[in-house]
């Protein structure tokens, strides 16, 4: 391990890790230790940080192990004490684990840049393809487990999973169960077995919804958009970084639609799509429009999320992925470029990304393969899961725009000594917006499920 530096920002304290972890593991089902032949191949870098309250910053207190959200989601970054309110309640009682996922933030980040090089350097479009299925579940909880085993003394902690880092929970309880004392989860439990159509089929008629209701708000927004995806139908727009604009990527707008004030931060951005009644008309738009289109919808510094985001639901030997959101919104009419009243789309990979997005055309050759690719690790074990013994609080968000609480709770059905809290108060951030980890937290003391930790 290497101690890079320790600090505080307001209230809390904050140590910084780095440790070497081989690209590729090799670690037989079951075992506890890796086969020291992983460590013959190519390795990263993997970055973490140990965060305490300012006042428990010589406490030996338990362990809580974030897996953050994703794919392809570095850890918080926390402002103070209080920024993140999952963080505030945590920090009393745990001394709180935030890594960053392989392939982000200060975890040899994988980039555009770093794809460009690859290629230079000679790699083929399989090559780099093989190496990006190196940064899903599988991999990401065999860095975790050894973390465990080699920084912390082997000693069980808890977990706390947001979004995607549900997956990643469901995961480490099918990997590694005995490594685990209590496991939350927050709006992030998948669909088991894996169906990545399925989970379209259930979101984007949400999506819809999410329009309409947005609509419904603000009525005027409906023929201004209309009025803006015509401009951009026409050809010939550019982004700031000279992108060429299509009406697929404004419908991208909507990727937040899930997470308050997601309504409100559409209007705004739609006030200032025209200088001018007379520019209106016309159909020019403003510079600020066109870069605030720009910022929210481009993948610089965030293209695992993109690069990743159907891989999530691979599991072992599956039917070719083949783009399935794409083939979704393709087969529902409402979803069209041409379809008027324009309908937004939130958080769906789609093949012209890869064309239009200049952070993510170096990707595009790999993704076409990944697309076809018929092989995974290993990532959820059914049986185990069925026969789980670690108590497992999950809060079901009932409105989720981007993971179906109906599949959630099908899931969770079929796992053992899982609990479900559904609630409509919040939408899928609710843990950085609201107390949901205090809610859980406290069932769990309630209800003893952290006997074996405290």
């Amino acid at each position: 391990m290497t101690d890079i530096s320790r600090y505080y920002v307001p209230g809390l304290h904050v140590d910084d890790h780095v440790i070497n972890v081989p690209l590729h593991w090799q670690w037989k089902d079951g075992a506890e230790e890796p086969e020291q032949e992983s460590f013959a191949g190519e390795q990263i870098q993997l970055f973490y940080r140990v965060v305490t309250s300012a006042e428990n910053a010589k406490r030996e207190l338990p362990l809580l192990l974030f897996l953050q959200g994703g794919p392809g989601g570095m850890g918080p970054r926390p402002m103070s004490a209080d920024s993140i309110p999952w963080l505030a309640e945590a920090v009393k009682h745990f001394r709180v684990v935030l890594i960053d996922q392989r392939g982000t933030g200060r975890s040899s980040r994988v980039d555009a840049s770093s794809i460009t090089r690859r290629t230079k350097n000679g790699e083929t479009a399989r090559q780099i393809a093989d190496f990006l299925k190196n940064f899903l579940a599988d991999s990401i909880i065999h860095d975790c487990e050894y973390l465990r085993l080699t920084q912390f003394g082997g000693q069980k902690w808890a977990t706390l999973g947001q979004s995607y880092g549900g997956f990643l929970t469901m995961a480490y309880l099918s990997l590694f169960p005995h490594a685990l004392a209590v496991s939350f989860v927050t709006g992030g439990i998948p669909h088991i077995p894996m169906n990545p159509r399925e989970v379209y089929e259930h979101t984007v008629p949400r999506m819809i919804t999410k329009t309409q209701q947005y609509y419904a708000r603000y009525p005027e927004d409906e023929a201004k958009l209309a009025h803006i995806a015509d401009i951009i139908a026409s050809g010939g727009v550019q982004l700031p970084n000279g992108d060429l604009v299509s009406v697929r990527r404004l419908q991208m707008l909507g990727g937040d639609f899930g997470i308050k004030p997601s309504f409100e931060r559409m209007h705004w951005t739609v006030d200032t799509a025209f200088a001018s009644p007379a520019d209106e008309a016309s159909g020019i738009l403003t510079d600020g429009f066109l870069m605030e289109l720009f910022a929210r919808t481009t993948s610089y510094g965030d293209e695992l999320y993109w690069v990743l985001q159907e891989f999530i639901y691979a599991n072992e030997n599956i039917s070719p992925i083949s783009w399935a959101a794409n083939q979704v919104l393709r087969d529902t009419p409402a979803m069209s470029e041409d379809a008027r009243p324009l309908m937004l789309i939130g958080e769906a990979a789609l093949p012209e990304m890869f064309e239009q997005d200049a952070a993510l055309r170096p990707f595009a050759p790999a993704m076409d393969l990944l697309m076809a690719d018929t092989s995974w690790g290993k990532v959820y074990d059914e049986e185990k899961l069925a026969e789980n013994t670690v108590p497992l609080r999950a809060a079901v968000y009932f409105d989720d725009m981007y993971v179906d609480s109906g599949l959630q709770l099908d899931t969770l059905s079929r796992v053992g000594n899982s609990h479900a809290w559904v609630t409509n108060e919040f939408e899928h951030d609710g843990a950085r917006s609201g107390n949901v980890f205090q809610h859980l937290y406290e069932e769990a003391l309630s209800l003893g499920d952290l006997e074996n930790l405290l």
